[in-house]
C-alpha cells in the first residue's frame, strides 16, 4: 500500500499553490508598516473622525440585554433565527414586501453565505443557468458563484478612466440574456465604484427584467449608507416587484457595524407562495449542508435592537451619523480637486480612482497609503486629519 501511495503521491502533494487574496496581502501589508502616518483605505469598514472602527451604542447595549436574558446556546436550526429574519424583511422590501408570502428567507453567515447559498439553490434548480455580471464588480463576486458552478457572463457597467456608468452599454449587453437568465445587481453603494444606477436606469432594468423574464439576484450590503434605508431600497424594490423570481442577498456586517459576527440573509421569492414554501424547504436543505446552522450572536443583537423601540431609535441615528460622514467625506475629497469631483457624486464607503497600478505602487511606497491595485478606495476609512493628505497625495500622483 505504501509503494503505491508513493507511486501516485501523497495526497496533499497533489494540490497547487494557490495566490493569495489581493485584498488580505494588502491588510497584511499595511499592518506591517511601522510609519505611523500610513493610510489603509483597502480594508472596507467604516471608521469614526478619529479613524477608529467603533461598536455601535445600540449593538452594546443589545449584547448587555443578551447577556442578562439569553438563558441556552442550543441550536436554533439551519433556518437561524426566524425572528431576526422577519425584521429585516421590511427594511429590505418596504412594509407592502414584507407581507408577501412569495417571499421566504433564512440567516446566512454575512452576506458571502448569501450569496453562496443563493449561487447553491440556483445550480439546484439549473444546472444550465447563467448570470450577468456588471464589469468591474466586487472581486469575491465571481469565485463564490463560480464555486458553485454557476456560469458567469460578464458585460460593461463603469469606465474607471471616464468615471461614468455605462449603462447603454449595459443595456446592450442584457438584450443578449434568455429567459430564465440570472442579472447580479447592487442594491446600492455599488463596490468597487460608488456609482449606482439612477432611479430612472433602475426602472429602466426593472422593465427589461419583466419583458425578458429574467431573474434578478440583489446584492444589497450597505443600505442605510448611501442616502438612507429607504432610498437605498428602491432600486432593489423595482426590480424584485417586476420579477416574477428573485434572489437578495442581505448583509448587517456594515450598517450594524458587527462586522466579525458575520450576520446576514438571503431572502427568494417565488411564482407563488406554494413555490416559496418549496425554495424554503430547499433553501434549509442547502443550509445543513453549508454550515448546518448559522453564528448566531450577531442576528441575536440585531434582532433585540430591531424589537426594542428605543434601540431601533437609536441605531437609526447611528446609521444616519454614518451616512453623513459619509457624503462629508466625499464633499471634501469632491472640492479639493476637480479631478475628484465626481467622487461627491456617488454613493457608499467606495470608489475608484483613475490610477495605474505603478502609481498606486507608488503611493504606498512614498506616502504610505494602502489602497487596491484597482484604485478601489475605502472613503470612510480616512479618518478627518487624513483628508487632505490622501488627497494631496493622490493629485500629485495624478500630475506626474
Amino acid at each position: 500500500m505504501a509503494d503505491a501511495a508513493g507511486a501516485q503521491g501523497m495526497l496533499f502533494d497533489r494540490l497547487q499553490e494557490q495566490q493569495s487574496d489581493s485584498l488580505l496581502q494588502l491588510i497584511a501589508l499595511a499592518n506591517a508598516d511601522p510609519r505611523v502616518e500610513k493610510i489603509d483605505v483597502g480594508v472596507g469598514v467604516y471608521r469614526d473622525a478619529a479613524g477608529n472602527t467603533p461598536i455601535l451604542r445600540a449593538v452594546k447595549k443589545a449584547e448587555a440585554i443578551l447577556h442578562e436574558t439569553q438563558e441556552t446556546k442550543s441550536y436554533l436550526g439551519s433556518q437561524g433565527d426566524a425572528r431576526f429574519v422577519e425584521l429585516i424583511k421590511p427594511i429590505v422590501f418596504g412594509e407592502a414586501g414584507a407581507g408577501d408570502e412569495r417571499i421566504v428567507g433564512v440567516q446566512t453567515p454575512g452576506g458571502c453565505g448569501a450569496l453562496r447559498l443563493g449561487a447553491e439553490l440556483i445550480e439546484a434548480a439549473d444546472p444550465d443557468a447563467r448570470i450577468f455580471v456588471g464589469q468591474p464588480t466586487w472581486p469575491n463576486h465571481m469565485p463564490l458563484i463560480e464555486c458553485a458552478g454557476v456560469e458567469m457572463v460578464k458585460h460593461p457597467y463603469y469606465d474607471p478612466a471616464g468615471k461614468r456608468i455605462l449603462f447603454d452599454e449595459m443595456m446592450d449587453a442584457l438584450q443578449g440574456a434568455r429567459a430564465g437568465d440570472l442579472i447580479l445587481l447592487h442594491g446600492c453603494c455599488h463596490n468597487p465604484t460608488g456609482a449606482d444606477l439612477s432611479l430612472d436606469q433602475w426602472k429602466a432594468v426593472a422593465e427589461l427584467v419583466s419583458s425578458r423574464g429574467l431573474i434578478p439576484f440583489v446584492d444589497i450590503a450597505y443600505q442605510g449608507l448611501g442616502n438612507g434605508f429607504e432610498a437605498d431600497a428602491e432600486g432593489t424594490r423595482l426590480v424584485v416587484e417586476a420579477a416574477e423570481q428573485a434572489l437578495i442577498a442581505q448583509s448587517c456586517d456594515k450598517n450594524f457595524g458587527v462586522y466579525r459576527e458575520r450576520t446576514g440573509s438571503l431572502f427568494v421569492k417565488g411564482t407563488s407562495a406554494a413555490n416559496a414554501k418549496v425554495i424554503l424547504g430547499n433553501l434549509l436543505g442547502l443550509a445543513r449542508t453549508m454550515w448546518s446552522m448559522p453564528p448566531d450572536h450577531g442576528a441575536a443583537v440585531a434582532r433585540i435592537i430591531l424589537d426594542t423601540p428605543e434601540l431601533r431609535a437609536d441605531w437609526e441615528a447611528e446609521v444616519k451619523e454614518m451616512c453623513a460622514r459619509i457624503r462629508s467625506l466625499r464633499r471634501r475629497l469632491a472640492a479639493y480637486d476637480e479631478r475628484l469631483a465626481y467622487i461627491g457624486d456617488q454613493n457608499g464607503m467606495f470608489s475608484m480612482l483613475p490610477l495605474s497600478v505603478e502609481a498606486v505602487e507608488g503611493l504606498r511606497e512614498s506616502h504610505g497609503i494602502y489602497m487596491a491595485s484597482s484604485g478601489r478606495f475605502n472613503v470612510v476609512g480616512l479618518s478627518d486629519e487624513s483628508v487632505d493628505r490622501f488627497a494631496a497625495a493622490v493629485v500629485e500622483k495624478m500630475d506626474g
